[in-house]
């Protein structure tokens, strides 16, 4: 097979929709890695929900062979991204992987948003950038125009811009040959021992957990006794192999590989993404640069709704959680819902996969709270404590702080809806730090925005105001302390837990408001007046009243004594005073399930 002179590593990195896979089909095709009978569109996207929503969630290796121009063969491993920004933790473990990285532009869309994001991750990592062109055949491309953006925005020279069509296949043999010219031969080999980076895990039913790996030095076979660098965790080698696309079983991986290990290890969680694996008798002595571990951003509730099915939740939680290192759980529960899960994901995209996945694969219905980040409460004796959950938020009088997670997001629009975004972005108590030009149509802000207020419709409204064209990206930026209160919402004077939420204060009067609106659309009368409140602490400061069913208790009475017509009301108004003072309102699921499904619930 080829020498290390002979391989190139490179990985391929857009914003959202700019044809990542569908550039990696026609690379598949040129390089006679599948044949044709077996193509399908978007063969890289395995996953039903992948091909479906017509969007990458996992990144894909794939070696294949490429007889150059010169007639020399070489040895190409490609890995194909995510582009959503809620998925940026795979495309920064994948470009560790690789030496060289395919930056594509959608040549009617220009640079956007996640395009600047993952070009500064390529930069940051030390990698070659080819920049590349794609969609040159669509009618609405402006070749030149993203050539001035290129220079402008991310300081690439234009001529080494490859101009490529994923759909026609124009110009895949140049990208080819740009591969073979400008990616650097694979780093770090001639140093001595085994050294091989894990940059994603995934869990099989038959063969356990299986590794994708880069190797950088040494040779990897089967049967190799080998060890984790970071915590010594020791595991013997069941199989290697690459992807071609399917996983192809090898006698050997060596340095510059890209491939699978397949371990005795029965657990994912046992294993760091980004750990260096080294021989366990002959160990290196410097790991490889890793990458920062990804901590959940968004916390949501998860419960069954049929609550018998909550150890089939458990398992399938389980389950999910060993082919995705960024989930997390834990058990808990509410008064209205039952037992459940708090879980922890990367993005409100992240979130709606999770819960599509738990519904089709595990054929389970769930239903979700409204989701919530991590907060930093101070409490009056100087002890700090995260709050993930609404309901442990500390009474007033003990906090003395609350900070929030704040973000610097970037906003790539068209210019003439800027006043329309600035007034969202302050709307969602958003500051706009600076404003840049990308071209004469289209500008970019840079805004720092409570992550909290972003989580449920910002994105949805960006798009509508700028029909479609705006995008964005963002990054933590640190905690800031706010005016932040917990949200009660009360259904004749009792708390229901299910619908709490931490607002900030001066927007807890009209969220209340629209909650208790709602919730008097869907609960059902009852024999007694209720009275839903929302409340912040003691203060009541929304209500809204569901009268009473009425029996007319007179109807039998014709005619005659006035007295005895009062004395009937007189007994029926004590029974439901009554009645109000032990009857309880019990919710029905479906009222929680359309309330927190609802996006006037949640806006």
């Amino acid at each position: 097979m080829a020498d290390l002179n002979h391989t190139r590593n490179f990985c391929i990195i857009a914003h959202v929709d700019h044809g990542k896979t569908t550039l990696s089909d026609r690379i598949l095709e040129m390089t006679r890695t599948v044949e044709m009978r077996d193509m399908k569109e978007q063969l890289l996207d395995s996953m039903d929900l992948e091909r479906e929503r017509g969007i990458t969630i996992k990144s894909h290796p794939v070696s294949m062979v490429y007889r150059a121009r010169d007639g020399q063969d070489y040895a190409f491993n490609l890995i194909d991204t995510p582009g959503h920004v809620d998925f940026s933790y795979e495309v920064s473990r994948s470009l560790a992987a690789c030496e060289g990285a395919m930056l594509l532009i959608d040549a009617a869309q220009g640079i956007e948003a996640q395009t600047v994001a993952n070009a500064h991750l390529a930069l940051e990592q030390g990698l070659e950038i080819i920049p590349v062109i794609n969609k040159v055949d669509l009618p609405s491309a402006d070749v030149p125009a993203i050539m001035v953006q290129l220079e402008d925005v991310l300081a690439i020279p234009a001529d080494e811009a490859v101009l490529t069509s994923g759909k026609t296949g124009i110009g895949i043999e140049d990208l080819l040959e740009a591969a073979v010219a400008r990616v650097p031969k694979p780093r770090w080999a001639d140093i001595e021992g085994l050294r091989v980076l894990i940059f994603d895990c995934i869990y099989d039913a038959y063969k356990g957990v299986i590794c994708y790996v880069r190797v950088f030095s040494g040779e990897v076979k089967m049967n190799d006794q080998i060890i984790t660098m970071s915590d010594e965790r020791k595991m013997q080698v069941k199989e290697v192999g690459k992807f071609s696309p399917a996983m192809t079983k090898q006698p050997i991986l060596k340095a510059g590989d890209v491939g699978y290990i397949v371990t005795n290890l029965r657990d994912v969680s046992d294993l760091k993404l980004g750990d260096t694996i080294t021989h366990t008798a002959n160990p290196c002595k410097d790991m490889l640069p890793g990458y920062k571990e990804v901590s959940p951003m968004v916390f949501s509730g998860i419960y069954p709704i049929d609550t018998s099915d909550y150890n089939k939740l458990k398992a399938s939680m389980g389950k999910l959680r060993l082919n995705d290192a960024a989930f997390v759980y834990q058990p808990e529960n509410s008064v209205a819902l039952g037992f459940g899960f708090r879980c922890g994901f990367l993005g409100l995209l992240h979130m709606e996969i999770i819960q599509e996945r738990i519904r089709r694969e595990y054929d389970l219905d769930v239903i979700s709270t409204y989701p919530s980040v991590v907060y930093h409460v101070t409490k009056t004796d100087g002890q700090m404590i995260e709050v993930h959950n609404p309901v442990n938020l500390p009474d007033p009088a003990e906090t003395d702080f609350i900070e929030e997670p704040m973000i610097n997001v970037s906003l790539h629009i068209p210019s003439d809806s800027i006043g329309d975004v600035l007034a969202l972005v302050s709307e969602k108590r958003g500051i706009c730090e600076h404003t840049e030009t990308i071209d004469g149509s289209r500008v970019m802000l840079v805004c720092r925005v409570p992550l909290n207020e972003i989580l449920v419709d910002f994105n949805d409204r960006l798009k509508s105001i700028t029909h479609g064209y705006g995008s964005m990206d963002y990054e933590m930026a640190g905690y800031e302390k706010a005016k932040l209160c917990r949200l009660d919402i009360r259904v004749n004077q009792e708390p229901v837990d299910a619908f709490s939420s931490i607002v900030h204060f001066d927007k807890a009067e009209g969220r209340g408001r629209a909650l208790c609106k709602r919730l008097k659309e869907i609960l059902p009368k009852q024999m007694f007046k209720i009275a839903i409140q929302a409340a912040v602490g003691s203060n009541v400061v929304a209500r809204e009243t569901i009268s009473a069913y009425r029996k007319d208790v007179t109807a039998k009475c014709y005619g005659g004594d006035i007295s005895r017509k009062r004395k009937l009301l007189e007994k029926q108004k004590e029974g439901k005073k009554r009645m109000k003072q032990i009857g309880r309102v019990s919710i029905p699921q479906d009222a929680f399930i359309k309330i927190l499904k609802s996006s006037e619930g949640g806006s």
